[in-house]
């Protein structure tokens, strides 16, 4: 028997999993993310930046910190590339 998913399950790499929202184009959106064994929630989105493989979202999450979250267009690999606090 075949259940319908209603929500997408997180990606899953080494460092970093995240539940994403795909857009009406089709890319991805982090809305949470889990590190370390921690869940964080997305505030809000500062940037994004497209290369030919990767997309780059630069962050805030509710811990206050920012980040940069990386996915792999074609491996379909989310990783967290850095994390910032505040001063």
């Amino acid at each position: 028997m075949v259940q319908a998913m209603t929500e997408k399950p997180a990606a899953r790499t080494g460092n970093v999993a995240v539940e994403a929202y795909a857009g009406y184009k089709g890319e991805e959106t982090p809305r949470a993310f889990i590190h370390e064994g921690v869940r964080r929630e997305v505030r809000d989105i500062a940037q994004r930046w497209y290369t030919e493989r990767y997309s780059y979202f630069k962050l805030f999450a509710d811990d206050g910190q920012r980040y940069i979250l990386r996915y792999d267009v074609e491996d379909l690999i989310w990783e967290l590339v850095m994390r910032e606090e505040d001063p």
